[in-house]
This record gives C-alpha cells, structure tokens and sequence, in this order.
C-alpha cells in the first residue's frame, strides 16, 4: 500500500476535506426527521445526550464561562481549558484585551509572558460553578501532565466531562523526566466521562480505547490557528485520520467509543464530511471565535501558541460574523458556508438518505480533488462563496 517517494522507501497516499465528496443516496429524506444525536457514554449511568454532535474546542479565543453557556442550551458541548487564560486570572477580559490589541510582531511574546502565570485551583472550580450555576453542562481539559491534579478538582467542582489533551497522545508515554499519566488509571478512577486525545492512527487509537475513555480526539496540526505541521512537520489529513480512527472503533477490536474529529472544519461542507468519514461528532474552533458570544472578540488562538520553547500555533483574526446560533443553526448571512453547521448537516443527511449518524457513516465517499473548482470560475475570480479565502 502507498507510492515510492525514493529507493526503498513507500508513503501513503491521504486525503483531506477539500480532496473527496459524499455521493447523494437512492432515497432522500426530509432533514427536519433525521437523527443527529450523539451520546456521551457514562458509567453507572445513562449516556450524556446532546442533541447536536458539535463541540467547541478548549480554546482561550473560544470558549469562556459565557460561551459554553451558550453553547450548552443550543444543544452542543463547549470545552474549558483549564490551562488558559479562565483559570490563571480572576479578570480574564482585561487580559484577552491585551491579546488582541497586540501588534501581532509582538503577540507571540506577550502570550508567552500571560500563560507563565500559574493555574489557580480555586479558580478552576469558580469557572465549573459558574458554568452549573448557568444550567450548563460544563466540560473542561488539561494536559496529561496536570490530568490526575486538575481532574480531582474539576470533580468535585461538579464538571460532567473532563478532556485530556495534548497535540499528539498515545497510551504509552515514556519520560525520564517526570511521571506519566496512567491512562488506563486516571479513566478507571474518574467517575465522570473522560476524553482523549489527540490522535490520528488505527494502532494507537485502538489501545487508548482499551483504557477506557468515553472518546477520543482525531487531528494532529489541522486547526486554523494552529503550526505544528510546519513547525514538527507532524499531522495525517483529517479524512485519512477520521477513516483510520474510527475502523479501531469496530466491535471485533475495542468498545465502541465515540470518535470525535477536531479541527481543520470552517465549512459545513467539512463537518459533513467528517461524519460521513466515521465520526460521531465534530470539535470546531475557528468557526466558533467568530460568533459574537465568543472571547477573543474576532481574534483565535492554538492552545500551543504560548509554549514557551517551541511555539506551535499563532494568532490569527477571523472577524465576528453573527451569533453563535446563526452559526449552528442560522439563517445564514453569509454564502460561505460558515454558518447553519446543523443545517448543513441535516440536509446533507437527507441527500444521502441517513436518518441516523450511524447510517450517514456509511455514505459513498468519492476522491474529488475537483470538486471545489469545477465550475466555479466566477465565485473564484471574485471571492465569494465556494471561491472567498
């Protein structure tokens, strides 16, 4: 399987969201009837439902106590860092303020300064009580590192689902340097559901879930604000990724957890496409900075960004464009794409015939490098629709 690169040496061929399109179906069906829930298992318990399968990524620029808010009414899940800016100062707006008036020759230092400051444990439960206090389901996440630490506080907090997440996980991390967290453990002992990622291979997924987390997390690098794939040269395109990931999922190998593709989705169009490629659902960040609820007014930032040896992400500007429900539900008031993600989905859905997203992963994918293009001159020559940058 793959081509030759050079002597002795193959490489597989992968496919990302702009290189394959879904095959509309025998039989359609109307998208106000199809299924798109999507479960978050739970022990001694029954599954957290969501009535949407979008999450919004633990990201500074996205999610604060406001958004996830928001985010959980609307019927989605939006994610905390509990390594950002919610938990490190008692008046976080002063402090994004500061961020996005930086000139961006300057950003990356100021970031780095901002993020040094340390994690307070009685903030992370504020920001947990706040997001209860508001009737929201409140989800947060920390790296491995910190995993064991922050995970009994957020516990007893009250948080309903805690991530852990790091630009690349595997079951087996060695270090000499310090402990590594025992995956298999920290999920056993946790009583909430635990997510893990990120990840982007069949073998390494395949043993995260026989540690027994609740999810796990598909991407490395693809995210808009995020460089590790030029500065580590590290990543699988996401559709090759979601495929790879979610056959680990199957009932001979591992227990059926679901797997969540994240990032690299601006359009609708990809959303789609990540579901249909394996995925129980989707974890979206640029689209979200975008929405007026949102923290970073515009402005969206990687979780890598502030790394204080070896940054990996940058600050980009994406524009406010509407409310956070115009941008899961609409009416649209832009012809990009970016906005009714639902709506999308469920029509979408329906051309292919899935009532239920399980049904919609066994769409007809086909390899379609053309298929942005073809016939699409004029919206390319003038920058808008399928053809805006």
């Amino acid at each position: 399987m793959g081509m030759w690169i050079g002597r002795n040496r193959k490489a597989r061929v992968t496919y990302g969201f702009d290189e394959i399109a879904l095959v509309p179906g025998r039989v359609t069906i109307n998208p106000n009837e199809v299924d798109i829930t999507f479960r978050v298992p739970r022990k001694n318990a029954e599954p957290l439902e969501l009535k949407i399968p979008i999450l919004a990524s633990a990201m500074d620029g996205v999610v604060d106590v406001r958004f996830a808010i928001a985010m959980s009414k609307l019927g989605g899940l939006a994610v905390l860092n509990l390594e950002g800016v919610q938990t490190r100062y008692k008046s976080p707006p002063e402090v994004l303020q500061k961020i996005v008036e930086t000139d961006r020759s300057e950003v990356t230092a100021l970031l780095q300064k901002i993020y040094q400051e340390p994690v307070q444990a009685d903030l992370i439960s504020a920001r947990i009580r706040q997001i209860k206090d508001g009737g929201a389901i409140a989800a947060v996440s920390s790296i491995p590192q910190r995993a064991a630490e922050f995970g009994a506080i957020a516990q007893e907090a009250g948080a309903d689902v805690f991530v852990v997440q790091s630009t690349v996980s595997t079951a087996r991390h060695i270090s000499s340097e310090y402990k590594s967290l025992d995956l298999e453990k920290f999920c056993r002992e946790m009583h909430i559901p635990v997510i893990v990622g990120n990840t982007v291979g069949y073998d390494v997924t395949f043993e995260i879930m026989e540690c027994g987390p609740a999810g796990v997390l598909v991407g490395v690098g693809p995210g808009a604000a995020c460089t590790s794939r030029g500065v580590l040269g590290l990543g699988v395109p996401q559709v090759t990724a979601t495929v790879d990931c979610a056959a680990a999922r199957g009932p001979t190998r591992a227990p059926a957890g679901p797997i969540i593709t994240d990032g690299g989705m601006s359009k609708g169009g990809d959303v789609c496409k990540a579901l249909a490629c394996g995925a129980d659902a989707v974890m979206v960040g640029s689209a979200f900075a975008r929405a007026q609820e949102a923290p970073g007014c515009g402005y969206h930032w990687g979780m890598a960004t502030p790394h204080v040896n070896l940054p990996r992400g940058t600050r980009i500007k994406v524009g406010t464009t509407g409310s956070l429900k115009q941008i899961l539900f609409g009416p649209a008031e832009v012809d990009d794409g970016s906005q009714n993600l639902v709506g999308a989905v469920t029509t979408c859905m329906g051309n292919v015939g899935a009532r239920t997203l399980a049904e919609f992963q066994q769409t007809e994918i086909i390899i379609a490098p053309s298929i942005r293009t073809e016939g699409k001159l004029f919206q390319t020559v003038q920058s808008v629709g399928m053809g805006a940058r």
